[in-house]
């Protein structure tokens, strides 16, 4: 799971998608940016997280790495720009074929497939976030658990 600075988006989707998985699976979350490495998911993340039964007050930031693409079968993006970061870090084709939008599996539209940043939003936000973050962690866990 990636976002940009892996505090909001991210984090909330690694606990979100974890919670719908068996241990076996590995989940994790990273920033394009170096912004926050080693800091706690924002506040409100930890939040709404919190309401719905979901602890990430534990998870620490991180910057994305090539090496990630190694480490991890698929790596879901939260926005087109991400997508473009991550996609530039791909050292090989092989590499690129593991970056996927969080959504595509909900919405064909590609201009649905992005979740807005909440950074500078209220707990509405928030709550918006988590809702479609809900939808494709859920998409994407009977997608994994069936092919298993």
């Amino acid at each position: 799971m990636v976002c940009l600075g892996n505090i909001c988006r991210s984090p909330m989707a690694e606990g979100i998608l974890r919670s719908k998985l068996p241990e076996n699976f590995i989940v994790d979350s990273a920033g394009i940016a170096d912004y926050h490495v080693n800091d706690k998911p924002d506040k409100r993340a930890i939040e709404i997280c919190k309401e719905h039964n979901i602890d990430i007050s534990h998870l620490k930031g991180r910057q994305f790495l090539p090496s990630d693409f190694d480490d991890f079968d698929l790596i879901y993006v939260m926005d087109h720009a991400n997508f473009g970061d991550i996609i530039f870090k791909a050292r090989k084709e092989a590499d690129k074929r593991k970056v996927r939008m969080i959504l595509s599996d909900v919405y064909e539209n590609p201009k649905q497939q992005s979740i807005p940043d909440p950074y500078y939003g209220d707990e509405n936000d928030f709550k918006k976030v988590f809702q479609q973050l809900d939808l494709a962690c859920t998409s994407i866990a009977e997608k994994l658990l069936s092919a298993n």
